[in-house]
This record gives structure tokens, sequence and C-alpha cells, in this order.
């Protein structure tokens, strides 16, 4: 029993070092493109009134080379599961800004806020400043020497990077009648990529490699206070709080680092079942489950990546049509800067036609609103085409039309929708779905309790032939019944080595294959026979109406629900739906685009007509005008060309982005082997470290997990909000 209790903190930590992975690697691939955003699909959280509110938190850390912070940006998420108009908030930001919304707030004491939320959710961010609960510092050191970052660029040697990470939030509890600090449990995940051109014999302590030929993928795990926590002694086992990189470099320069905090399966672990030791196996094998499930979403992950391969070809397609489309523009504005040198010849000659040009003035204009309603006209058609049922077109309406064309195809309104057309659908099924569970739980409680009442038969069968082969033996070599014998043992008229030679030969006749098959065969016939299999029936059915039964169908039921949405979400047709949106949206919107554009020169062209009139006696300032024309060209001109030279740089580069999308399928396979290694090889470890107090582990196991529950939030929420929060610090570049 003690090593299922260690080996159920051995999966716990598992668990934790398995999630943060799959989020930190997430915000690293998007790092260059944006720096933070709201949260789009953050996970659900379970509110403490019944989910009817909970606030999901991200908070971005942007730090210096060294960790030290710079700028803290908080993105909140308060699901208003139940439609309220009014949600109560409580906040620290400033500079809140709704960013999914219109939705308005206003702000009372104590920091609290309360938005006019019309039965939506909330999405918002601001700034914050506050200490954070982890500190992470970045050290460096060049041949074993201490230097600073802006010191060790160009430089070359052996180099070492270390992130440190000081665990600054705990709580003060009683343990054993002894108040002691839990700090909430972070697991600390850093991730990092380096040039092969520049670092060589990459070695990192409590971590991974990846390395694909081009790059080395550098991932990192600590938890820092974790072993104050658990107590648990370093000569038998070191929970790492900190992660070092060392490596050969030439020309040192370093890309920026990720790395996320959270404390959320700690926070999610159900320690209820823990009351005892003799519950922990059932809890074991949950735990156990649980990881068996991440080792296949780590072969889902990879199963995506090589999707995304395939789909490469498409990218690199349309790269090259805007290679194209650079290259026209930069002869076009060629073009144009010839133009302009005519144009500012001919500035003097325009004079003369500009009283021509006032009689034409409504015939121009006319022909303009004709062209405006020709690709109004077309539009519609386009539309009504790809199946938008919108409303006719104008010159005063299109604009705002096609802006709501857009909003409804926007992607995550279409994955709500399918999300909740398919939570609908599964919901329905609950009572098949409930009945196929209680059919399984059904027989794995009958196996229970048949196996308990056979081993009560063979008890009592066993005790039986026991009586028969004794009298036998004692009827043998005494010559008298067992009672007899029995009342002249305890008389002390049959001396003890008689008394010990009658219990060896009544133990050897016990052994004997006759008494065993005996026993066996009786067994099997009591286990057969109608009033014991009426008996198995009947306990089952006792065990089945009991609430921890009836709490673990309902508990596999939500389970199974909640499977089967993420299965159905996942599918193609859903995937189809939500492509299908994000292609509609960029096709309106290089609609109105057109439109915006022409819409431009429609009106430049009505402002231009009324100025005809009065364009003769401004000709002279016409020439200056046509001057700067001439510069502004040439400026065009060069600011093209630059851009044809770096879509060109684009261009070439795509063979290289196609290299690393392999690169990344072949390296999600190295994870999933890799989190293989972990299950099979860290949880053994970890299981031999902590065999020996399994009550004062598990007293303080359950202390570190409600401490956990208790942070839910960095910038605050309202007392019957529920939640969850995790950290983001991205550290600079060095170069």
């Amino acid at each position: 029993m003690k090593r299922s209790v260690t080996k159920v903190t051995a999966l716990c930590l598992c668990a934790v070092f398995a999630a943060g992975g799959a989020a930190a690697t997430a915000f690293a691939l998007n790092s260059d493109r944006e720096q933070a955003k709201p949260q789009e699909e953050p996970k659900t959280v379970s509110a403490a009134n019944d989910g009817d509110i909970s606030k999901d938190e991200t908070v971005y850390v942007l730090a210096g080379a060294d960790g030290s912070v710079q700028k803290i940006i908080v993105s909140d998420w308060i699901k208003n599961s139940l439609g309220s108009a009014a949600l109560n908030d409580k906040t620290e930001l400033s500079n809140i800004e709704n960013v999914k919304g219109e939705e308005s707030y206003t702000v009372s004491g104590d920091d609290m806020c309360v938005w006019d939320a019309e039965g939506n959710d909330i999405y918002y961010q601001g700034n914050i400043e506050k200490e954070l609960p982890v500190e992470l510092s970045v050290t460096y050191k060049l041949d074993g020497e201490p230097i600073s970052a802006d010191e060790l660029v160009g430089k070359s040697g052996r180099v070492t990077i270390r992130f440190d990470y000081q665990n600054k939030q705990y709580e003060t509890v009683e343990i054993d009648g002894k108040q002691e600090k839990i700090y909430v449990p972070f697991a600390m995940l850093t991730g990092v990529l380096l040039d092969n051109d520049v670092f060589t014999n990459v070695e990192v302590s409590n971590g991974k490699l990846i390395n694909d030929g081009n790059r080395t993928a550098v991932v990192g795990i600590a938890f820092p206070g974790l072993q104050e926590d658990l107590a648990i002694s370093e000569d038998k086992l070191k929970i790492p709080d900190y992660v070092e990189i060392t490596a050969d470099a030439s020309n040192f320069k370093l890309d920026m680092t990720v790395t996320l905090a959270t404390n959320e399966l700690w926070s999610e672990l159900d320690t209820d079942g823990f009351d005892a030791v003799s519950e922990l196996s059932d809890s074991m094998e949950e735990l156990t489950a649980a990881t068996n499930q991440l080792l296949d979403g780590s072969s889902q992950l990879y199963e995506g990546i090589a999707v995304l391969l395939e789909k490469s070809d498409e990218l690199v397609e349309g790269i090259n049509k805007l290679a194209d489309g650079a290259e026209e523009l930069k002869n076009g504005a060629g073009s144009l800067d010839s133009g302009a040198a005519e144009i500012n010849s001919g500035a003097s000659e325009l004079s003369d036609g500009l009283n021509t040009l006032a009689s034409n003035n409504d015939t121009l204009n006319g022909g303009a609103k004709q062209v405006f309603d020709t690709l109004l006209s077309t539009a519609n058609t386009q539309l009504s085409a790809a199946g938008l049922d919108v409303p006719t077109l104008t010159v005063e309406n299109y604009a705002k039309t096609l802006d709501g064309v857009i909003k409804s195809l926007d992607k995550n309104a279409v994955y709500e929708q399918a999300l909740n057309q398919v939570t609908a659908a599964v919901k329905a099924q609950r009572g098949v779905i409930e009945q196929q569970v209680t059919a399984a739980v059904r027989e794995e409680v009958t196996a229970q309790v048949s196996a308990a009442v056979k081993e009560q038969v063979t008890a009592q069968v066993t005790q039986a032939v026991r009586n028969v082969v004794s009298e036998q033996v004692v009827q043998s070599v005494l010559h008298m019944d067992k009672a007899t014998y029995d009342g002249a043992a305890a008389a002390g008229k049959i001396d003890t080595e008689t008394q010990k030679k009658i219990e060896a030969a009544i133990e050897q006749q016990m052994k004997s294959e006759q008494a065993l098959e005996q026993i066996r065969t009786e067994t099997e016939k009591q286990t057969a026979s109608q009033p014991i299999k009426d008996t198995v029936a009947a306990k089952t059915d006792e065990q089945m109406k009991s609430g921890d039964i009836k709490k673990t169908v309902s508990e596999q039921t939500e389970i199974q629900i909640k499977k089967i949405i993420s299965e159905k979400m996942a599918s193609d047709e859903v995937q189809a739906q939500l492509k299908a949106a994000a292609d509609g949206a960029k096709s309106v919107i290089t609609l109105k685009s057109s439109l915006d554009s022409y819409n431009a020169f429609y009106l430049g062209l009505q402002s231009y007509t009324d100025g005809v009139a009065d364009a003769a006696a401004g000709a002279a300032k016409l020439k200056a005008g046509t001057d700067e024309l001439k510069a502004g060209a040439s400026q065009l001109y060069g600011g093209a060309a630059e851009l044809y030279d770096g879509i060109l740089t684009l261009k070439n580069s795509a063979p290289a982005l196609i290299d690393g999308i392999t690169q990344l399928r072949d390296g999600a396979m190295q994870l999933s082997d890799g989190l293989k290694e972990f299950n099979e090889k860290g949880i053994q470890k970890l299981v031999d470290a902590v065999n020996g107090d399994l009550n004062g582990l598990m007293t303080r196991f359950r202390a570190t997990r409600d401490v956990s529950l208790g942070y839910k939030s960095f910038a605050g929420a309202s007392e019957d909000m529920d939640g969850q929060v995790k950290f983001i610090y991205r550290t600079e570049e060095v170069e």
C-alpha cells in the first residue's frame, strides 16, 4: 500500500509536467508574432457556485535578458454561464480595455467593477504593477566566470545559462501541530531554441533536448518550493528548482526564452479519496489512466503536425503569388516615377485646360457613380453566389454591411456555435451513456463481491476438512475420538510431545493433494450454488445503491460526455466548418478593401470636380505641388523596391519553412517518446524516494493541494468567483 501512495504522488507530478509543456510550447510558437492578446479558447474552469461565474486569467510578463520585469499585461475572461445582465468583478488592473465586445463597466470602492454584461462573457486586459508569485532570474557564465548578457554578445567559449525561480507565494498552515509554510505548487517550464551555428555540445539539467540539424530545442522543468511543501529529503530525491543550460558557443547570441508557470493540475487533483491510505490504489489507477491519455495526446499532436506539413504547399503557392504582385508594384512605381516628371513639366499646360474640364464635371461625376454602382452590383452577385444573405449594397451602406458579414464569419463565433450544437447533441444521449457506465461499474462491483464471498466459502470449507482430518488422525494414533482427545489434552493427560506429533500429522494431511483437492472441489461446488449466487447478487445490488457507487457512475458519465464532445469537435466536419469560415472572412475582407479603395477615389473625384472652377487661379500652386509629387514618387519607387526585395527573401525562405515544419513533426514524435520515458523512469524514481512516512506525505500533499486551490487570481477576483491563473514569462533577445 505504501508504494500505491508514492505512485500517486509521482503521477501527479508527471501530470503537472505534461500540462506545462503543452502550454509553453504553444506560446513559444506564437511569441514572434504577438506579445499578449486575449485568450480565445481557454480551458473551462468549474466555478464555486455550480459554475455560475468564473474567471480565467493569463499573466504575460515581458522581461529583460536577466529576467527582470519590464511590463506585466493581464488578460481576463469572465465566464457568464447563466447569462446574467450584470457581473460583479474585482480587479487591481489599470488601463482596462474590453478586447472582445462593447460592454462597459462602472468602478466602485475596493477595486470593484460592475460590468454591464447583457448576458455575455467579458474579455478584458490591463496593466498592473505588483510583485509576481514566482521571481525569474537568468544568469550567464563564460568559461565558468559570471558575465552579463550584454558583455557575452559575440564572445565564444563554454557558456552556462541558468534559470532560477524563487517561489514567493505561500500560506502558513498547521501540520501535525506546527505552523509551516506551504508554497503554491507552481510548475515552471522553460523553453528556448538554440541555433546550431552558434551552439554545439548542448546539455540541460532537468530537461530534454531535440536537435533537428539546424536548431536545438531545449525544454527544462522545475518545481520551486515543492521540496519544502512535501518535506522530501534531498538525499532521497532532489526536486529541481532551477534549469541550467551549458553549451559551446561561437559568436554568442540568443533568441528570446519562454517560461510557463501554472498550478492548474494541482488544483484539479481530487484528494477526497485519500482519507484513508487503503483507498489510494483506486486513485492511483485513475491517475495512471490520465497519464496514458497524455501519451495518447502526444501521438495526436504528431498526427496534427503531419497534416500541417501536407498543407504547406498551399502556403508556398500563396507566397509565390505575393512575390509576383510585389514585382508588378515595383514596376508600376517605376512607371509612376517617370510619369511624375512628365506631370511636372505639363503643370503649366493644365491651367489652359481647366475651363474645358469644368464643363465636363457633371459627366465625370455621373460616370464615376455608374462605375461604383456596377462594382456594388458585382459584389452583391459574388456574396449571393457564396451563399451569404445580405441586404443590397449601396454607396451609403456597403461598409457597415460588409463589416457585419466579416464579424459573422469570425472563427471564434463559428467555433462557439459548433461547440453548442455538439454539446447539446451529446448531452441528449446522457441516458444511454449513463446506462453503459452503470453496466461497466456493476461488472467491476460483481467481481469484487464474488471474490470476497469465495474467500469466505473457502475458509469455511477448509475448517470443515480440518475437523474431519483431525478426527481421523486422533483415531488412528490414539484410538480415541477428537472430543475425548481434546478433553484429555486439556486435563494434562496427553504429553506435549504427543500433542505436537498429532498437530504435525494433521498439518501434513491438510497439505496433501487429496485434502487440497477436496477443499477446491467443495469450494467450487458451494460457490456455484444458487444461494451463493443469490448472495452475490444481493450484495452487488446493495453496493450499487450506495452513495459512493452512484457518485462514481455520475463522475464517469460526465467524463465520457466530455470525451465524446472533444472527439466530435476534433472531427474533420467541424474543422472544415472553421476553415470555411476563416476563408470566407478573408474573401469578404478583400472585397471590402477593393470597394473602400474605389470609394476613396470616388469621394476624391467629387472634391476634385468641385474645385476645378477654382483651380485655374491655383495653377501656380499646382506647379509647386507637382515638384513634391515627383519627390514622393521617387520615394514610393524606392519603398516598392525594398518591399519587393523583402518578399523575394520570404519566397526564397519558403523551402526552409517546409523543412522547419518537417523538423517540428519529427520533434513531436520525439516528444511522445520522451513522455513515455518520463512515465516509465521518472515515476519509479520518485516512488523509491518517498517510500516511508506515507501518512505524513499525504498530509502535506493535501495541504499543498489546498493552498493551490486557494490561489485563483493574480489581479483579483470577487469572492463568489472561481477561477484559474497562469503566468507566461518572455525574456528579450540577446544580440
